[in-house]
């Protein structure tokens, strides 16, 4: 864990490896909630007016859990659900939301995470894989790290054949700001073991863009 000030978050629960994360740090939320109330001055606006007066203690509260992946061990959440099977073919977990925050300008990115492995002895029950990918971005992020850590994440713990993770994301900072492009997506890839064969990366890429209408 990596909670500071020694003191338990609110609505503290184990469940399967993970914390649950509906929960504040009181003592974190009020310094990080002073901070803002001194960035809504330096703004120009009056953060005593009726509209912002709790709006310090939201934007607070909207950070911790933004960012609540920092509290998670993804490792940790894979193991709760490791089990022994016989099965060698290719497990696809597609169409993952993802919603993260760029560490460069503290806006948003989002979109879909695609992940697939092939078992060595090990499968992992399958909503891991999306836990695993939100643990990593609800942290401040790149999307390039982002993939590669999941796929690190998933090969260490999992010993498996290969891995596959491909994500699509739109980014606020590209969309509100800078370039302005509001229909730009950015597609990153990693890859491992089998998966960097061409016929194997060919399969989970046909697989991740099908449809099962």
């Amino acid at each position: 864990m990596n909670i500071t000030d020694h003191e338990a978050p609110l609505d503290d629960e184990q469940i399967d490896g993970y914390i649950k994360i509906d929960r504040y740090n009181p003592a974190k939320i009020n310094r990080i909630a002073t901070h803002y109330q001194d960035i809504l001055q330096q703004l120009g606006e009056d953060p005593s007016r009726q509209g912002l007066l709790k709006t310090p203690e939201r934007v607070a509260k909207a950070l911790q859990y933004l960012t609540h992946g920092y509290d998670l061990d993804p490792a940790e959440i894979l193991r709760s659900a490791m089990f022994e099977e016989d099965y060698s073919q290719m497990v696809v977990v597609k169409d993952i939301e993802v919603y993260s925050m760029c560490e460069h300008h503290l806006l948003p990115f989002f979109g879909k995470a695609h992940v697939a492995y092939i078992p060595n002895g090990h499968i992992v029950g399958l909503s891991k894989i999306p836990r695993v990918v939100d643990a990593f971005a609800r942290r401040l992020q790149v999307q390039e790290r982002l993939t590669n850590e999941i796929r690190d994440c998933i090969q260490e713990t999992l010993s498996p054949v290969g891995v596959a993770v491909v994500i699509e994301c739109k980014h606020l900072c590209m969309a509100m700001r800078g370039i302005q492009k509001q229909n730009s997506v950015t597609t990153t890839s990693a890859f491992t073991g089998a998966f960097a064969q061409e016929r194997t990366r060919a399969e989970f890429l046909r697989l991740i863009t099908a449809s099962l209408d």
